[in-house]
């Protein structure tokens, strides 16, 4: 018999490869057929709930890499909640109206003018769903456990009347008003826009210093006075109707060699301005405190009969310009609080696309507003009020979607007020627990500074106002027309807004006494997109009766502080004085490997469907679990050939530990814990602390120390140590023998709850592995997380060896230097003398372990460490001795050993290896051994 046949060489069939972009799909499709979700979803009935609710992505394109890292995370913590304990229903959403559809289907060819509001929005929801569907097989090829066919949608009737409710009980509270205001105005989309539809950009504007005559200085100021202003968008003149200053700044009333005339500017300024202009000699007249200038009158630069009022604000800063600010109503937020206090008209001649109206003079009229500054910038010049013109570099506002600048303008808009119900949303968030916790002081700090929210829309692909308005112009939004808006809806879909007349839309028999003649309109203004995902909670917490309200988690990137977090804060509690979650998990955005935003245009994007036909969705998976998330990451194919490396690791580990195990039956196997030989109890409790480790970074959301972790567990404690032991028992020892099976049964669990673990972060693979396991559960995904187990002197256990391992790493090291000298290759060619203090030897004798074995040696010698030669290797309380090892190289155990042919009728193997052979191969005794 060959000696090799005595082995009980590990065997198994789990591939060393993973194929994951083929075996994915197939394991997929079976999931979907078994109904693995539903099953786990009855498994968890009458358990505790946790609800992840889904901030919708919009439905446009594939799915980037953002997207990825977003349903990979929410899939973690689902999936290991739905293991751990919790009922943990995950129902996915889109956002599904707005103006990017409406902008694709333009580029598809189609003519919006051409077709009814009707026709086109039904166009719009055909595109949107198809939308839906790609991104959904996209999420499902990443291996994302969910409701997948009961999503939410924003387009369905449900979801819309729900929307409309929420609009209903906010106009009931007095919260829905219209006014006309400046708001985000985007030319390009024809529309306005809310805070999260705009993003910034740096850009160089023409700015400039001009001055505006006082034709009233109210004793205060003499008549041939001029007010210098600055202003960054000179094109806005046309529009201005006073200057706003400081009342708490010092102005000084100034002369220079070169004009006869007085200027004022904040004394603080003045040396840097008169620089900056190039006045010489300046002399200070006089100075003024900004409160005793209130009130005072000045002349419009270009309209000699429009008077402009000298206002007291709190915006003007002395950071930059004179400390005076052209002031614009119409033009700007600030200028539109402090006019409205001074009774100043709302004057914002330009149109919906951009161009300047009659209104704002010959010279301006029909002027696009960016040729409008430099119109305004000859003028000035031309009536010698310009002082100085130069470039300033600032960041802009831009719409997010086009990415053209975007102006303000007031229009007469529908608003939601924040102002009413501030402190109420600020104390439902201070009742929210944030991760990172910075978010908390994010989300308040916007939604303390931010202004009242612009909730119409000039578009027609959206939720429309359910607003009527009767033959006077007055609006009705009462309870009755509002819920039977909602019902409409919620039967025949929101296109029957624009589908009906506004009689056919209001109640049967409604009246109302500012329409005698019982003749309605209706708004044809849509609902921000923004109230549409906004009233998730409602349209779909609140709705479905297996989810909970408010949410336990919710989970998105940092921009959705001014976006989705915002938006449903907003509404939940002007709809229940509730927030709409409990806890707010914020992470970073993808970049690209050198830190810039991906972009199509730049042609630096990673498609997560190109990663997954080149390595599979696991590696894109376990790429999220190593990412600090909580911060922007930056990714590169580099990164994740570097995790299919660790991928590499953790399969190996599974492949080594499950073809140590093929011959295992945990039900006549399996040995008790106290029975265990004394390294297998080690090892059982270093799983159990491990397993611990894991459940709890699980419960805190910790996912890149589950990364840390288990790279550790797996290189350190598992292959650089219990599995570089085990072969030296599993293959070698009798096969049924009490030593063997003590170590399977610990093989055999940590291969359990490894696959458990994991299966929340892999479960493609851990699915794959549980196919080789004597596990009652159909799937892994249907089996619960280990059990955490507490042994009695378990951390005495541990200390002990733990200063084991200290010792083990200082022989490691002489065995290198030892082998770095040509004495010995491998680590069983050594005999290792081990000179110790009687403490260690205690601690040593106490673990009742094979610490030769242990150490993987042919032999040792652990003595005094008095007696250690002057040569030995010097760690302090530990010195070690490396020699070669004295005897014959056992071709079985590979050891070499001095009691080689101590078996006659076996003279080619030793002494323990004999007596394995006889016991388990009583026929090689007859036949006799070969090589």
């Amino acid at each position: 018999m060959r000696i090799k046949k005595t082995l009980n060489m590990g065997r198994t069939k789990f591939p060393m490869r993973g194929n994951l972009p083929v075996k994915e799909a197939e394991r997929q499709k079976v999931w979907e057929e078994n109904k693995v979700y539903e099953k786990r979803q009855k498994l968890n009935e009458g358990k505790p709930s946790f609800v992840l609710h889904d901030g919708p992505p919009y439905a446009n394109g594939n799915i980037h890499m953002g997207h990825a890292m977003n349903k990979i995370s929410k899939d973690f913590i689902v999936r290991s909640k739905s293991m751990m304990g919790f009922r943990a229903p995950y129902v996915p959403g889109w956002d599904t109206h707005g103006l990017p559809i409406e902008q694709q289907l333009k580029k598809q060819g189609v003519d919006r003018k051409a077709l009814s509001i009707a026709d086109f929005r039904e166009k719009c929801r055909e595109y949107a769903l198809q939308q839906v569907d790609k991104q959904r097989q996209d999420f499902k090829r990443l291996g994302i456990s969910a409701e997948w066919d009961n999503p939410y949608v924003t387009l369905d009737p449900k979801f819309e009347a729900q929307e409309v409710r929420v609009f209903g009980k906010m106009a009931e509270k007095g919260l829905i008003y219209k006014g006309r205001k400046p708001v985000y105005w985007s030319w390009s989309s024809e529309s306005a826009l809310a805070e999260a539809e705009v993003e910034y950009y740096d850009v160089t504007s023409p700015s400039a210093f001009y001055g505006e005559k006082v034709i009233d200085g109210k004793g205060v100021l003499d008549d041939d006075t001029y007010m210098v202003v600055w202003t960054t968008t000179p094109w806005t003149i046309p529009g201005s109707e006073g200057i706003t200053i400081s009342a708490k700044y010092e102005y000084s009333v100034v002369q220079h060699d070169d004009d006869p005339r007085k200027f004022v500017i904040a004394t603080e300024l003045l040396a840097k301005d008169a620089e900056l202009f190039g006045w010489k000699d300046v002399k200070t007249l006089k100075t003024v405190k900004g409160s005793e200038m209130e009130n005072i009158l000045a002349q419009h630069p270009f309209d000699p009969e429009r008077k402009l009022v000298v206002m007291l604000g709190d915006f003007v800063t002395l950071d930059a310009g004179t400390g005076l600010v052209h002031t614009a109503p119409g033009f700007g937020e600030d200028d539109y609080n402090v006019g409205m206090k001074y009774g100043l008209d709302v004057f914002a001649p330009v149109d919906a696309k951009g161009y300047l109206t009659d209104e704002a003079g010959e010279d301006f009229a029909g002027a696009f507003y960016e040729d409008a500054n430099q119109i305004s910038l000859d003028k000035l010049k031309a009536s010698n009020a310009l002082i100085k013109q130069m470039d300033y570099e600032h960041s802009y506002p831009f719409d997010w979607r086009t990415k053209k600048p975007i102006i303000f303008r007031a229009t007469p808009q529908w608003f939601a007020s924040v102002d009413k119900i501030r402190d109420d949303i600020l104390n439902a968030i201070d009742s929210v627990k944030f991760m990172p916790e910075w978010g908390q002081k994010r989300l308040h700090n916007m939604i303390r500074d931010r202004g009242d929210w612009v909730i119409s829309r000039q578009r027609v692909w959206g939720v429309p106002l359910p607003i009527f308005y009767a033959e006077d112009g007055e609006a009705i939004m009462t309870p009755e027309t509002i819920e039977h808006v909602a019902q409409l809806i919620e039967k025949h879909g929101s296109n029957i807004w624009f589908e009906k007349d506004a009689k056919d839309l209001l109640p049967e028999g409604f009246t109302s006494e500012h329409s005698p003649n019982g003749k309605f309109t209706k708004e044809t203004d849509i609902m921000d997109v923004w109230f549409d995902s906004g009233s998730s909670h409602q349209g779909v917490l609140a709705s479905r009766d297996y989810l909970t309200y408010p949410a336990d988690l919710v989970l998105e990137g940092s921009d959705q502080y001014r976006g989705w977090f915002n938006s449903s804060m907003i509404t939940s509690v002007a709809v229940s004085g509730k927030a709409p979650y409990k806890q707010v998990i914020s992470q970073g955005f993808t970049l690209d490997g050198k830190g810039h935003k991906m972009s199509k245009s730049l042609g630096n994007t990673i498609v997560p469907n190109d990663v997954i036909k080149q390595m599979g969705a696991e590696i894109i998976r376990l790429w999220v679990l190593s990412a600090d998330t909580s911060a922007d990451v930056r990714v590169s194919m580099g990164s994740f050939q570097q995790i299919a490396e660790s991928y590499r690791k953790i399969r190996n580990t599974f492949r080594f530990l499950l073809s140590n195990v093929a011959d295992f039956d945990p039900e006549k196997n399996q040995v008790a814990f106290d029975d265990l030989e004394a390294i297998d109890r080690y090892m059982q409790i270093q799983a159990n602390e491990f397993t611990k480790d894991i459940l709890d970074d699980y419960a805190t959301y910790d996912f890149m120390d589950i990364y840390k972790k288990v790279i550790k567990f797996i290189t350190t404690d598992l292959s650089a140590f219990y599995l570089d032991i085990a072969k030296d028992v599993i293959y070698i020892e009798e096969a049924d023998g009490h030593k063997r099976r003590s170590m399977q049964t610990v093989l055999y669990d940590i291969v359990v709850r490894l696959a458990k673990l994991l299966t929340p972060i892999l479960p493609h693979t851990t699915e794959e592995v549980w196919e080789y396991l004597h596990e009652p559960e159909e799937f892994a995904q249907l089996s619960e997380m280990p059990a955490v187990n507490y042994y009695d002197g378990q951390k005495k256990l541990l200390e002990n060896w733990s200063r084991f391992m200290k010792v083990r790493s200082n022989v490691y090291k002489s065995l290198e230097i030892a082998r770095d000298d040509k004495m010995i290759g491998k680590s069983f060619e050594a005999r290792v003398k081990l000179y110790v203090t009687d403490g260690i030897k205690q601690e040593l004798d106490s673990l009742d372990a094979d610490i030769r074995q242990a150490m993987i040696v042919s032999a040792l010698d652990i003595l005094p460490i008095d007696e250690a030669p002057a040569d030995a290797d010097d760690y302090d309380e530990v010195k070690v001795k490396i020699e070669k090892a004295t005897g014959e190289v056992c071709p079985r155990c590979r050891m070499i050993k001095t009691d080689v042919g101590a078996d006659q009728e076996l003279p080619q193997v030793c002494a323990h290896c004999a007596e394995i052979i006889r016991h388990d191969f009583p026929e090689a005794v007859e036949e006799g051994l070969e090589d």
